[in-house]
């Protein structure tokens, strides 16, 4: 077999491994749904792009030829290459973390899927068996839906939502919609019924598990596609059955749809979880999306030309944060909207590289067709539809969602194909457009023995260097995470395995230091754990906390988890300092306040948290935890009337339960309004025999002996699981 031979098949096969990528979950990985994947495709990728780079030096035929589609594409992954190199984290900007696994790296290896896709499975003409093996693994994909909407199978995020090999609903849902339209798209040219029939019949499969996905922001995309299919083809089918047939098809598109909404306030709907969370949709229940989007172009406006880079919205977040989201996460790191995430990582010319590639794509699908005659083969009136369809599908639902790995393949994997369509050969191109591309057609073309020779051995060489050096040591650092935090019998293991980390910092270190935090926090708070195994834990997450903030000091998350390493070792006076740089780089997050404060009233400064709690509450009055954090200030500092104010300006009562004010009450000796909560408690149904322990320990204290002795023995009668602990405490307070 010669060098041409090998590098075909090994291209070839590299790029049919692609659509097996969202089988691969590895559970030894940090985030397994997500990390394996993305090594994975990371790694074929690489294959495919070292044996096209063979072929384009033995055979002219794959070569790169002229698109502006092309173009496109190569200058946007060339302009997000110098926006993330102005991040304020580079080095996350270019290799994002486990969670997401994306970065410029991911961008560069999907210009190389681009590139070898395009021209490959072009010059091969394999893009309909591409498709084809695409929709066989979807396949694969929604048979495991359907057993976990059987409860044959685990659903992986909540207790409703199908997830897949995904992970994560809304992931799915994207996946599923680029399939519906690819295998329609397939259908429109199939000559074969029982295919033909076979794809309409999984374009309604997956068309009905994506409801079950319940990402509502999807529906609304499949929806709006579908309308827009329908009247495409009612306007551009050239048979009058087939226009008659998409008439009729929008109209029940329409028809359901009121329908459906007219019927969003009946018992069947809401009574069904799927329909219930679809019928919600509203302007209403988007008001946390539009809040990040407001932030997130306030911070378009400090940097509009470089951006922040990608991974770098958390700048912006804490920066611009709006307390009305004090009961969301904690921490958003996207917009929440695909265009507004290149908006924020990239600048206004990421944003308008990005929109463009929607634009050219739709111009060469829609371009007048004598036109596209002269520029190569014309797709079908049918493929052009489903292509639009999907493109227009995956932009509405870029409007509300963020992207994730495989919507991205299937994103460029369609711009590659229309790439391959429309590109030609650099002396075709019109208008002169393609003499940059004339070196490219114009440099020679290797040898057999020459390509055998040197070629092959390069390539393959590259490829091993690449392999290594971009995914080997971070699967081995998921794979070493995974065991330092699975629990185990040998904590000093556990503790090793993290220090290995340390040494080997890899592209993840934030996120390593932070499961530190995590570790050393719950190993200082294990009653079982060996002082020194204590002490060797939190110091080692101090140190890694330390070098993150001295390496990007702006950032506030970082302070924060230096804040709770410190706070693991005991030294209340740091962690209060860290959470001080941390408020100043945050200045209107509730969360940071309530940290700060509670700090200063374990550190004894009643005042100084009485002050912070205060404030948090001023930021979020429509908070009630920030109402009772506001009072515990309040108690703490000795000023009850100011409490009261409070408590009864937001519930109306000063009886309120809460394990907060439990603690102020204990705190300050308040015995009365301690014991009533307490007494409340044992008085509701279903109360467990720890309420009336806590209650009696709360009359001990306060010196009623008699009546926490009544308190136990009750419990005793109540709980006969529990009587011989509350005998055995009625005789230690005999015996006092």
């Amino acid at each position: 077999m010669d060098a041409r031979q090998i590098a075909r098949y090994v291209a070839l096969g590299a790029l049919f491994l692609v659509p097996l990528t969202p089988l691969i979950v590895v559970d030894s990985f940090f985030f397994p749904f997500i990390t394996g994947k993305a090594f994975y495709f990371r790694i074929v990728t690489e294959i495919a792009v070292a044996a096209w780079a063979v072929l384009m030096l033995v055979d002219k035929a794959y070569r790169p030829r002229f698109s502006w589609l092309g173009v496109a594409v190569l200058v946007f992954v060339a302009w997000m290459s110098v926006a993330d190199a102005f991040a304020p984290n580079a080095a996350k900007a270019f290799w994002s973390n486990f969670e997401r696994m994306e970065g410029w790296i991911l961008l560069v290896h999907l210009l190389g899927f681009f590139g070898a896709a395009s021209a490959v499975l072009g010059a091969e003409k394999k893009w309909r068996a591409w498709f084809l093996s695409s929709l066989a693994v979807s396949l694969i994909v929604s048979a495991y839906a359907l057993l976990q909407i059987a409860g044959r199978l685990a659903i992986h995020q909540g207790a409703t939502r199908i997830d897949a090999s995904f992970g994560n609903s809304a992931y799915l849902a994207i996946y599923l919609l680029f399939n519906i339209f690819i295998a329609l798209s397939l259908a429109f040219s199939e000559r074969r019924p029982w295919l033909r029939y076979s794809l309409g019949g999984l374009a309604l499969l997956e068309g009905v598990l994506l409801f079950f996905t319940e990402t509502r922001g999807t529906v609304l995309a499949l929806a709006a596609a579908l309308v827009l299919a329908a009247l495409l083809a009612a306007w551009k089918l050239a048979h009058r059955r087939a226009r008659l047939v998409a008439a009729l098809a929008l109209a029940l598109i329409i028809f359901a749809s009121a329908a459906f909404y007219a019927a969003r306030d009946t018992s069947f709907v809401r009574s069904n979880h799927t329909l219930q969370r679809i019928a919600s949709i509203s302007l209403s229940d988007g008001q946390t999306r539009f809040t990040i989007w407001k932030m997130a172009l306030a911070g378009v406006g400090e940097r509009p030309v470089s951006g922040w880079g990608q991974e770098g919205f958390n700048y912006i977040f804490n920066a611009h944060y709006d307390p009305s989201l004090h009961t969301q996460e904690p921490w958003f790191d996207r917009a929440h909207s695909a265009f507004i995430d290149w908006l924020t990582a990239g600048g206004v010319p990421a944003f308008l590289l990005y929109v463009s590639l929607f634009g050219l794509a739709f111009w060469y699908l829609w371009r007048p067709a004598s036109e596209a005659s002269r520029h190569g083969p014309q797709l079908s009136a049918g493929e052009r539809i489903a292509l639009t369809a999907a493109l227009v599908g995956y932009a509405v639902h870029n409007m509300f969602v963020f992207d994730n790995l495989y919507s991205y393949v299937y994103f460029f994997a369609i711009l590659a194909y229309i790439d391959s369509k429309v590109a030609l050969p650099s002396h075709k191109a019109s208008e002169g457009a393609a003499r940059p591309m004339r070196w490219v057609e114009r440099a020679p073309v290797l040898s057999e023995s020459d390509a055998a020779t040197y070629a092959l051995p390069v390539a393959a060489v590259g490829a091993l260097v690449v392999i290594w050096t971009v995914n080997i040591s971070g699967m081995q650092t998921a794979g070493k995470l995974i065991t330092a935090l699975t629990p185990s019998n040998d904590l000093a293991k556990n503790i090793s395995v993290f220090e290995e980390l340390a040494k080997n910092p890899s592209f993840a270190a934030q996120e390593i230091r932070e499961q530190m935090v995590t570790a050393a926090g719950a190993i200082a708070q294990n009653p079982a754990a060996p002082q020194e195994l204590k002490q060797r834990m939190v110091t080692l997450a101090i140190a890694e906390m330390q070098k993150q903030v001295a390496a990007y000091p702006r950032d506030a998350r970082g302070r924060l988890q230096l804040s709770y390493a410190y706070r693991a070792a005991g030294d209340g006076a740091r962690a209060l300092e860290e959470m001080e740089a941390a408020v100043a780089l945050s200045p209107r997050k509730e969360g940071f306040y309530v940290e700060k404060g509670a700090l200063e009233l374990d550190l004894g400064e009643t005042k100084a948290a009485q002050a912070d709690f205060l404030k948090a509450y001023e930021l979020g009055p429509q908070f009630s935890d920030l109402a009772i954090y506001a009072a515990l200030g309040h108690f703490a500092a000795g000023d009850q009337a100011a409490a009261d104010a409070i408590l009864v300006s937001y519930f109306g009562t000063t009886e309120v339960d809460s394990d907060i004010l439990a603690i102020a009450y204990l705190r300050t000796k308040n015995w009365p309004r301690l014991i009533s909560m307490l007494a409340q408690r044992t008085e509701k149904p279903g109360a467990p025999p720890q309420a009336w322990f806590a209650l009696a320990s709360a009359e001990y204290q306060s010196g009623n002996s008699s009546a926490a002795i009544r308190t136990l023995r009750a419990a005793a009668d109540r709980f006969p699981e529990a009587a011989a602990a509350a005998n055995s405490a009625i005789a230690q307070i005999q015996a006092q």
